[in-house]
């Protein structure tokens, strides 16, 4: 991250996502949703399928795999986030799953790989509608 703040990776990270997404069929119908739990990266259809996306980015690994970062804490963030949005949207039935999309990015390299996790973790069981 010798060039990058840690801000500017993880931008360059979503966009990564965003472009891998869309050419993998998803429709992208929010970036950076944000209310007063919380912010959910990227909320797209892939399908019929409603996913709400997690990005992380890492330009290395000594603080581990980017979906590492991803733990029950965030998970718990993430169903919060989550249930307030359907909630204010009215949705209250159909399909919906986490996924994570992990990026690693060399920016000496160039090189971006992206991992993307589908069903990465399931609706907190502290929450429901």
């Amino acid at each position: 991250m010798d060039n990058k703040t840690k801000k500017e990776l993880g931008i360059l990270g979503e966009n990564i996502a965003a472009e891998y997404l869309k050419k993998h069929g998803y429709k992208i119908i929010k970036r950076n949703y944000r209310n007063r739990l919380g912010e959910i990266d990227i909320i797209a259809y892939e399908g019929a399928v409603l996913c709400f996306i997690e990005v992380k980015t890492r330009a290395d690994e000594q603080r581990g795999r980017p979906e590492e970062a991803v733990g029950k804490a965030k998970q718990r963030k993430i169903s919060q986030v989550v249930l307030s949005y359907l909630k204010m949207q009215g949705i209250y039935e159909g399909n919906f799953r986490f996924d994570v999309a992990a990026v690693m990015f060399n920016e000496i390299t160039n090189v971006k790989k992206i991992n993307l996790i589908k069903n990465a973790f399931e609706l907190d069981d502290q929450y429901s509608f």
